[in-house]
């Protein structure tokens, strides 16, 4: 296909697949008549990826992402899906990554179309095929629209709100508000095995911002409050787990929330994000558990493993961050916390309990620094910030380091 070609759809199910030799993130938006979102959840990807009549399936790593149409199951009012494409990697442009689109039928595979958008150079985001409704009957045009201002860009143009801002000035902790009824959530996932009982709560950290170490068992930090990963005057330089957990308040529904942990170079800056989209970062010494779609039950909702002793020199700070995708508030949540868990023997060895919640969409929970000496240090952050994404914190919490 040619940019403004279009080819009638011969199957009511159809894959639109978007490869390149770097890995993209491909996503979908439903648009009516005005050309427009009717909301959020009329865009689909990797962090909401279902939504009526239109799904995103992951390649894995292995095989282009693609975002599947079934024309059968369009909403009445819904007159186009156009099919979205933007490098993974934050700022990278399409310049000698052409990228390419194939349109398939969903059900055998087989090829109805291909199409490489010409000419790209700083675009860092694309609008490259559209399947539209016309005269009552389906068809896709090529289209390789390019953005430079990445996949927000393309956001804000269909209607979807883009809440990816700076973290404000810590605000007084608002009191805990009944919890309005989230949007319907995404596909299921099997839960995370729950962890046993945190055990008896120990003696809370000396009040201040003072250091301590591990020679006297577990340790309970307060906001800001700093634990040198030392015990009997060794670096823990073992695997241990960061568990995150959280429950709703007031019985409210089902929280979906998103755990992550951001990597940083010496100079604050972004090596990679390790969340339930990018299960395994730094050569496998993080690994993320994958996503927990509900907070129900006790225990630890969502696990980031960290091979201390095998992160690579380059990484000097990590930070573990909570998002909620769904926009769901944190005063809608109770009983959020971070723990940091010896793997080898289960023993839990540093605990934070978020007491207090802003009105916000993300948190950052907690840091760990290496020091010149080799050793970890982990500090309790509980600071909030506006933001549904990971993305949306690689900024705040490089400030923060």
């Amino acid at each position: 296909m040619t940019p403004g070609s279009n080819i009638p759809l011969s199957a009511a199910r159809v894959a639109v697949d978007v490869a390149a030799p770097v890995r993209l993130d491909v996503s979908g938006l439903l648009l009516t008549a005005d050309g427009k979102v009717r909301s959020d959840d009329d865009f689909i990807f990797y962090n909401q990826p279902a939504g009526p009549g239109v799904t995103y399936r992951s390649g894995g790593g292995t095989a282009p992402d693609a975002i599947v149409v079934d024309t059968t199951a369009v909403p009445p009012g819904i007159e186009k899906i156009v099919v979205t494409a933007s490098p993974d990697a934050a700022g990278q442009t399409f310049q000698g990554i052409e990228p390419t689109a194939t349109v398939r039928n969903a059900d055998d595979g087989s090829v109805l179309a291909t199409f490489t958008p010409p000419r790209l150079g700083a675009e860092t985001a694309l609008v490259v095929i559209e399947v539209y409704l016309r005269n009552g009957a389906w068809k896709a045009r090529a289209v390789g629209q390019g953005y430079a201002n990445g996949l927000a860009g393309i956001a804000t143009d269909f209607g979807v709100s883009v809440e990816e801002e700076p973290a404000a000035p810590p605000a007084p902790v608002a009191p805990p508000m009944p919890a309005a009824a989230p949007v319907d959530p995404r596909i299921a996932a099997p839960p995370v095995p729950a962890a046993p009982p945190a055990p008896p709560a120990a003696a809370p950290a000396p009040a201040g911002s003072g250091k301590i170490n591990l020679d006297k068992g577990r340790v309970s930090l307060q906001k800001n409050q700093t634990v040198s990963l030392v015990k009997g005057g060794r670096p823990l330089l073992s695997q241990v787990k960061m568990g995150l957990g959280w429950e709703p308040a007031f019985r409210g529904k089902d929280i979906d929330l998103d755990a992550s942990v951001i990597a940083y170079g010496p100079n604050r800056n972004h090596l990679d994000s390790c969340y339930f989209g990018k299960l395994s970062i730094l050569n496998g010494a993080i690994k993320h558990s994958g996503d927990n779609l509900t907070g129900e039950g006790a225990g630890d909702d969502e696990v980031i493993v960290v091979d201390l002793g095998r992160i690579p020199p380059e990484a000097t700070g990590l930070v573990f961050t909570v998002n909620s995708f769904t926009g769901q508030k944190f005063t809608e949540v109770a009983k959020a916390y971070c723990r940091l868990i010896d793997a080898a023997t289960g023993e839990e060895l540093v605990r934070f309990d978020l007491t207090g919640a802003e009105p916000q969409t993300g948190v950052m929970m907690a840091k760990l620094i290496k020091q010149f000496s080799g050793e970890w240090e982990m500090t309790a952050m509980g600071d909030f910030v506006k933001s549904r994404t990971v993305r949306g914190m690689v900024k705040p919490a490089a400030q923060a380091l």
